[in-house]
């Protein structure tokens, strides 16, 4: 097999704001661009230079020299995507939320594994600098034993009654809402940093006013007290419709001291007295890059208008490239898998059921 890896993009939004770009940076030949609308499709790939704009996946799927998918549409579309991928025989990467359930998730599972592809969620900011410096302090026991955790992060994005979002990002049937935008990051950070979750008791709102026009039946805000296998403690908030100025923290309180990050900077405070731990060299991300301003219309593709999820999607790119070829990937940061999706999902089910029910859900 050659290095150059054929690829195509399912998806014309966040598809070609990120996906697109990274995997031409890890070294993929981006083929064709996938949508439901294929005039948008046969614009954005002349604008981005891929040959083909489609609307048929069955005939993407087919075109020579096609080794890997990305799939970033809504995520109750995800299912027959990534199962029509694997029965092509192709490798898959796949966008979170993973699904519109856990038990949607392990068919997806199943199928990859019976297949013998190689899968990846889309969990970028396991590579972002911050984060993997915070992990390996953690796995370190740079804190002693992690038992007390927050994460705050507000901000006014979706604040307007008539902020731009796909309708699909209105609809908790369709896997909308920033729960499954924001939280499954923070899921996946937890559960790498402390173990599978085993329980929590969750409130999910939405905070700000809406259009009758425009009916929301996702949240736009969440509250969640979580604990995990570990013992691990915490609180996760977030709002993206709260105007005013962004707050943001993110600690970890262990039986040492405390760990906290703040964007690309970590910080450590114990008995010693406070610093800020260096960054390795492999955890270095060149700096963000922006999207052309041409695919930015709307508030959603606004979120996306700085450009910092390339420099980690393009590792995770070149982390499924090397599977694929059959190299050496370090585990450290590591990509998240099919498996990994199945479980921040059931993490989601459960916020879900406990916001339904008001009461304490277990995880099992």
């Amino acid at each position: 097999m050659s290095d150059s890896l054929g690829a195509i993009v399912v998806g014309t939004g966040f598809g070609v704001l990120t996906h697109l770009r990274a995997m031409r940076a890890a070294g993929f030949d981006v083929k064709a661009i996938v949508g439901r609308d294929g005039e948008k499709a046969r614009k954005r790939a002349e604008l981005m230079g891929v040959a083909a704009g489609l609307d048929s996946l069955e005939e993407a799927l087919a075109l020579p020299g096609v080794e890997a998918v990305a799939v970033s549409t809504p995520p109750h579309s995800h299912a027959p995507i990534v199962l029509d991928a694997i029965a092509a025989g192709k490798h898959v990467v796949c966008e979170k939320p993973f699904a519109r359930n856990a038990e949607e998730g392990q068919k997806m599972l199943e199928a990859a594994e019976a297949a013998g592809i190689v899968h990846v969620l889309g969990c970028e900011f396991r590579w972002a600098t911050g984060q993997a410096v915070a992990a390996r302090a953690l796995a370190e026991r740079v804190i002693g034993e992690p038992r007390l955790a927050t994460f705050l992060f507000h901000m006014p994005a979706l604040a307007d009654a008539e902020a731009g979002v796909p309708d699909w990002w209105r609809s908790e049937e369709e896997g909308g809402g920033w729960l499954g935008a924001y939280a499954s990051h923070i899921i996946d950070q937890i559960r790498v940093s402390a173990g599978e979750f085993v329980g929590v008791s969750a409130s999910l709102q939405t905070v700000a006013e809406r259009s009758a026009e425009l009916p929301w039946t996702a949240e736009d805000s969440y509250s969640v007290h979580f604990r995990t296998e570990s013992g691990l403690e915490g609180i996760l908030q977030s709002t993206a419709a709260a105007r005013g100025p962004f707050a943001a923290c993110t600690r970890f309180v262990g039986s040492k001291g405390t760990l906290f990050i703040e964007g690309d900077s970590v910080g450590v405070a114990d008995a010693s007295g406070e610093r800020r731990l260096d960054v390795p060299a492999d955890l270095v991300l060149p700096a963000p890059e922006p999207p052309p301003a041409e695919l930015l219309s709307t508030a959603y593709d606004m979120l996306h208008s700085m450009g910092i999820d390339l420099g980690p999607y393009t590792r995770l790119y070149e982390n499924f490239r090397d599977q694929i070829l059959g190299r050496p990937v370090s585990a450290d940061p590591g990509a998240a898998t099919f498996a990994d999706g199945v479980r921040v999902q059931a993490v989601l089910d459960a916020i879900r059921r406990s916001s339904r029910e008001k009461a304490w859900v277990t995880i099992d």
